[in-house]
């Protein structure tokens, strides 16, 4: 029997040395923050959006003033709900944004369909054409409008401004539309054909149905844009009933009324909650979002 000597009995092993510090390195170039970028974008956007908040929040205001807020109420929601003038110009605005939506959804989709259709020259010219709306100041458009209506004897009415809209609001549902057709496979609506179906049954029954998210997104997208609009419509607009962007505009010559506050804030509220379903539409359908459909991707 063995016994072990003190010598090999477990030692404490060594403690091990601190871990070295690593140096310092300054950050160059594009690591580093972009600090005054940033301040840059944070003062761009206060000063864009600070004045809608300012327009929010006297908009429940319970005194009669622009400059000294005394407490929060719905007193100006509910005089506008009495004010027959801009009830009547909002009534307009919503008649002229549908029709302005129905219309151009009608002719800029058909418009979409021959153009990717189309494999001529003719086609390719008319595609660059459809562009020049696009990047024409509306004023131009406006100007040119109501030179037309005037020159034609027209007058100038609630009609003219529909026909404005529709005019104007065909290039971005058909280069929305565009987009989409094209992403479209033909071999799916040439195999309808074979099965027996027409050409009308075809497009009725396949190639529609494929384009309803983007159809759907688009009568969103130009619903918002028209009820917002205010340069052709001041433009190409009679004397009653005006849209409610012209009459805003004419009440504030007079002075700011706290009730254009509350008119204001509804339609901000809706035109947010417009243009948000018209990007949710297509993700809601299981397709692209409404920004790719809208940069062609």
């Amino acid at each position: 029997m063995t016994v072990d000597s003190p010598s090999t009995a477990t030692r404490p092993s060594p403690a091990l040395p601190p871990p070295a510090r690593r140096p310092r390195v300054r950050r160059h170039g594009a690591e580093r923050k972009p600090r005054f970028a940033i301040a840059v974008t944070a003062l761009f956007f206060a000063l864009l959006y600070l004045p809608i908040v300012v327009v929010v929040l006297y908009s429940f205001n319970s005194k009669k003033s622009l400059t000294v807020f005394g407490g929060f109420s719905l007193r100006w929601y509910r005089a506008f709900l009495h004010d027959d003038v801009l009830l009547g110009s909002l009534g307009a605005s919503l008649k002229i944004s549908l029709v302005a939506m129905a219309g151009s959804i009608v002719l800029g989709g058909a418009l979409a369909l021959g153009l990717v259709r189309c494999r001529s020259r003719l086609g390719s010219l008319a595609g660059l054409v459809l562009l020049v709306p696009l990047i024409t100041p509306e004023i131009v458009t406006g100007v040119a409008s109501m030179l037309l209506f005037k020159g034609l004897g027209i007058t100038l009415s609630t009609g003219t401004v529909m026909i404005s809209e529709i005019t104007f609001s065909i290039s971005y549902v058909t280069v929305i539309l565009r987009s989409r057709v094209a992403a479209l496979n033909p071999e799916v609506e040439e195999a309808a054909m074979d099965l027996g179906a027409t050409r009308w049954q075809a497009l009725r029954l396949v190639t529609l149905p494929a384009l309803l998210p983007a159809v759907l997104a688009c009568a969103v997208l130009i619903f918002a844009l028209v009820f917002d609009d205010f340069v052709l419509a001041y433009f190409t607009t009679g004397v009653d009933p005006q849209p409610v962007s012209v009459r805003i505009y004419s009440a504030i010559r007079f002075g700011v009324q706290p009730t254009i506050n509350a008119l204001g804030t509804l339609m901000l509220a809706g035109s947010i909650g417009l243009i948000a379903l018209a990007l949710a539409i297509p993700r809601l359908f299981g397709r692209r979002g409404g920004l790719d459909l809208l940069s062609g991707k």
